[in-house]
């Protein structure tokens, strides 16, 4: 489980759809590769790689109308 030995973040990515892909990992590019391993290639098209916040765990609830 070395993927877990450093801190993570949540992040939001934007999607084409409007909604967005909430993702965790040591940075947005780390999120990204943790998407990869759980979503299909046409999934992954969708998330607009440049547009993504970074949020804290205890703000989850105010974004999950947005999620998709």
């Amino acid at each position: 489980m070395s993927s877990f030995t450093g801190r993570h973040t949540m992040y939001l990515f934007a999607m084409k759809n409007g909604k967005k892909k909430l993702a965790y990992g040591e940075s947005p590019e780390g999120a990204l590769e943790i998407l990869r391993y759980r979503l299909t290639a046409e999934e992954m098209a969708q998330i607009v790689v440049e547009d993504y916040v970074k949020i804290h765990q205890r703000d989850l609830q105010k974004h999950v109308p947005d999620l998709g």
